[in-house]
């Protein structure tokens, strides 16, 4: 069987890095394959001021497919920026949707859960959300999620955190997804 292929979407700055490298660690560890894409491609900054070139711009992530159809798993990476950039990125709700209606893994870190929300993803299912946002949190209530106060929810194929630290468990939770 061919490698793993994953599609990881970062806010272009203020990104939270302990998410993208745990994640990306536990993805890549069994030669799987991370693609990281931000909306303009150029060099983004993390929180802790960490510098990162993605790979391209999420506009082209059909460029990175390798000859596949689609991605084994669309996560988008948290952080402050990711109400500035994510959440009005108009082409990463159409990748989530493409993506769930072929029964691909999708996830999200912290306020990035937007993005699954705007692609009408979230609908009655209980989701990790910051319920300190209260922007984030009406995002959800339009669409009929149901924040909780926990580290890691999973329904289905969604994953969803708001907890920084849990990007190993994320990746652990996506693996064994793939299994299945």
């Amino acid at each position: 069987m061919s490698s793993h292929l994953f599609l990881l979407v970062i806010p272009q700055n203020r990104f939270c890095e302990q998410q993208l490298f745990d994640l990306k660690e536990v993805l890549e560890r069994d030669s799987g394959q991370c693609r990281v894409l931000s909306k303009s491609g150029k060099e983004a900054k993390g929180e802790g001021k960490i510098s990162l070139q993605p790979e391209g711009m999420v506009v082209d992530w059909n460029r990175y497919l390798q000859g596949r159809e689609k991605y084994d798993a669309v996560i988008v990476i948290g952080g402050k920026g990711s109400r500035s950039s994510i959440w009005e990125d108009q082409i990463l709700p159409q990748i989530l949707t493409d993506h769930y209606r072929a029964g691909k893994i999708l996830g999200a870190f912290g306020l990035s859960i937007v993005a699954l929300a705007r692609a009408g993803l979230l609908s009655r299912c209980e989701v990790s959300a910051p319920l300190d946002d209260e922007a984030c949190l009406k995002e959800l209530e339009e669409v009929g999620a149901f924040p909780e106060d926990k580290s890691l929810v999973v329904v289905d194929k969604i994953i969803t955190s708001n907890d920084p630290e849990s990007g190993k468990l994320f990746g652990e939770k996506i693996l064994e997804l793939l299994q299945d």
